[in-house]
């Protein structure tokens, strides 16, 4: 058993902390800006809830995080009151933020200049993820490094793996997105065009489903697209954000990149359409207005 601290209990956050204390059996403390969220889990899990990063950090060997974005993850790790002023040396903080490279190359260095060590750890997997706790981690860092912590993300991971240095863990993710957003679009369109054709749309995706054209998001979003409800995963605002850092790396390494592009103004239009909190399947919506 680890004393651990977790910063971050939205969607993911919130059950990912429960698997590290139900689980994985840890001494788990928590943070959140809203103190009642953090006070929930407390009493749900049986835990401890503080009332700053660094009294959380203080005294754990390991340190998650998952917020929002960048400016959410220096504040809550490097500001006055941040993860990293109560954290011990040889303690090792977990980013499970999507967030950028840049950042993750920023808190390493930040953080090994206290006698800490940094892993970046985005995940996938979604809520239901994270609620069944199978999500898959893309580590970047130091290979002794993970492989300590590799014990203790197991709680909550059914694939983790170790990308390469600082900053790949979260390069892997933008593949990860890149692949997911393409994929999504191509199978909205798929379903549009097989309804306008008259087509029973079961009938096909029970064909289909089983040879080349077979996907993940076709066999667990089809049917939900079919029938026009879309809150079943992963929010367009959050895609949005992630397809935002994925573009702005690539204009930084020269990648070439029209389809993700062109798929992240298609999601600026179903925002458009009030969809923000809609899964991300919801791009056939926007075929279909």
């Amino acid at each position: 058993m680890a004393k651990v601290a977790f910063i971050g209990l939205g969607v993911m956050g919130f059950p990912m902390a429960g698997h590290l204390k139900t689980k994985g059996g840890h001494d788990v403390t928590v943070y959140n800006r809203t103190p009642a969220k953090a006070a929930a889990w407390a009493e749900k899990f049986s835990g401890h809830a503080a009332p700053t990063p660094a009294e959380a950090a203080a005294g754990a060997d390991f340190v998650f995080v998952c917020v929002g974005n960048d400016e959410d993850l220096r504040s809550v790790t490097s500001s006055e009151n941040g993860a990293l002023h109560g954290m011990k040396p040889g303690s090792v903080l977990i980013d499970n933020t999507t967030a950028s490279a840049e950042v993750a190359r920023e808190l390493y260095a930040a953080a090994r200049e206290k006698g800490v060590d940094f892993i970046d750890a985005p995940v996938s997997g979604g809520q239901a993820g994270a609620e069944n706790g199978i999500l898959t981690v893309m580590c970047g860092g130091d290979e002794a490094v993970f492989e300590r912590a590799r014990p203790v993300i197991d709680a909550y991971a059914r694939m983790v793996g170790l990308m390469g240095p600082a900053g790949s863990g979260q390069l892997t993710k933008m593949v990860n997105q890149i692949c997911i957003a393409g994929l999504v679009q191509g199978l909205a369109e798929a379903l549009h065009f097989g309804k306008r054709a008259g087509l029973d749309i079961e009938k096909v995706v029970e064909v289909i489903s089983k040879g080349a054209a077979g996907s993940w998001q076709m066999e667990n979003r089809h049917k939900t697209m079919n029938v026009g409800k879309y809150d079943f995963g992963f929010a367009v605002d959050w895609m949005r954000k992630d397809l935002g850092i994925v573009l702005t790396e690539a204009r930084r390494n020269g990648a070439k990149l029209p389809v993700t592009a062109v798929v992240d103004q298609f999601y600026g239009d179903v925002q458009a359409m009030g969809g923000n909190r809609w899964d991300t399947s919801s791009l056939l919506a926007r075929l279909e207005k």
